[in-house]
């Protein structure tokens, strides 16, 4: 498994882990000079399990992706579609 899977993969754990409709989970990686965007697009009424109270969840997310790029030495950030 190479790193640009991992971290993709990882969200996609998350992602599914907390939503009621975990089929409906895409995450797509857009690989840019310095730092890779994971995009992740829920379905519309799982939107606020994703995003939490006051962001907490997204907030916390992106914490371990940024904790895990630093492992492998790369720039990501989480960006949560609509």
């Amino acid at each position: 498994m190479d790193q640009q899977t991992s971290l993709k993969e990882l969200v996609e754990f998350m992602a599914k882990s907390l939503v009621d409709n975990p089929d409906a989970v895409e995450v797509k990686e857009v690989a840019g000079e310095q730092t890779t965007v994971v995009e992740l697009k829920v379905a519309q009424e799982d939107l606020g399990k994703v995003i939490g109270k006051q962001g907490r969840t997204a907030r916390s997310m992106r914490t371990i992706l940024t904790a895990a790029s630093t492992k492998l030495q790369k720039r990501s950030v989480l960006e949560i579609v609509e």
